[in-house]
């Protein structure tokens, strides 16, 4: 076989395994572009090794790359671990959403004086029913940090719990943004629309950040453990 160029255009081995693996996975972008780098400086090692100490060739970058597996044997391992960093992320988000709630109803409260006590009946009940079904999906998320985390040591991490994560974080978006709207309203009665319009605009943007993170969480969970075949 003749000897070619590993940082040659589209004759690296090692790169052309690397790419097929990142279209294979899914997950946050700097956790995978890390686990990538790792691997390549693995592969990259092993093909030195191979060589005997001379400049790596095309044909230690192959048997590098056949004895570290193809993608179809390593994607799993590699994407598991970036499933559990993306329900760490989304769960994150859940938990931090939950006291952003809680001083929204208090901005609403103080800052609107005898008037925000008094803000429509409805508003209040619905806005105490949604920051419940919030704050259960905090105790989720939050649950599922401690056994993503430390406890990940001592307890395996449950198959489905990152499409559990997903899930509640779509929940709390959804009780986020009907509590917050429903906040904003009652603000506005109460004679204060600067912090009515404040208090939507704030949603919107926490409402979008975990929306996206929950998507990506799903994705992830649900993420094909094989990819295609490659030459």
């Amino acid at each position: 076989m003749t000897a070619r160029d590993p940082a040659g255009p589209g004759h690296d081995p090692i790169e052309e395994h690397l790419a097929a693996l990142a279209v294979a996975l899914h997950g946050p972008a700097r956790v995978k572009a890390r686990m990538l780098t790792e691997a390549r400086d693995g592969l990259a090692d092993a093909a030195a090794a191979l060589a005997g100490g001379a400049t790596p060739d095309d044909h230690a970058a192959r048997q590098a790359v056949r004895d570290f597996g193809s993608v179809d044997e390593v994607a799993p391992a590699f994407q598991r671990e970036l499933t559990v960093a993306q329900a760490r992320h989304t769960a994150r988000a859940v938990v931090l959403a939950v006291p952003f709630l809680l001083a929204c109803w208090a901005l609403v409260t103080v800052v609107g004086g005898d008037q925000g006590r008094h803000a429509p009946r409805v508003a209040q009940t619905l806005a105490a029913h949604l920051g419940g079904v919030a704050a259960a999906a905090a105790l989720l998320a939050g649950a599922a940090l401690a056994v993503t985390g430390a406890l990940a040591r001592r307890l395996p991490t449950p198959h489905r719990l990152p499409l559990m994560v997903a899930w509640a974080g779509t929940t709390a978006t959804a009780a986020l943004a009907t509590s917050a709207l429903t906040l904003a309203v009652a603000a506005t009665l109460a004679g204060s629309w600067p912090l009515g319009a404040l208090i939507a605009v704030l949603a919107l943007a926490v409402h979008a950040r975990i929306a996206a993170s929950a998507r990506a969480c799903r994705r992830c969970a649900r993420a094909p453990l094989v990819a295609t075949g490659e030459g």
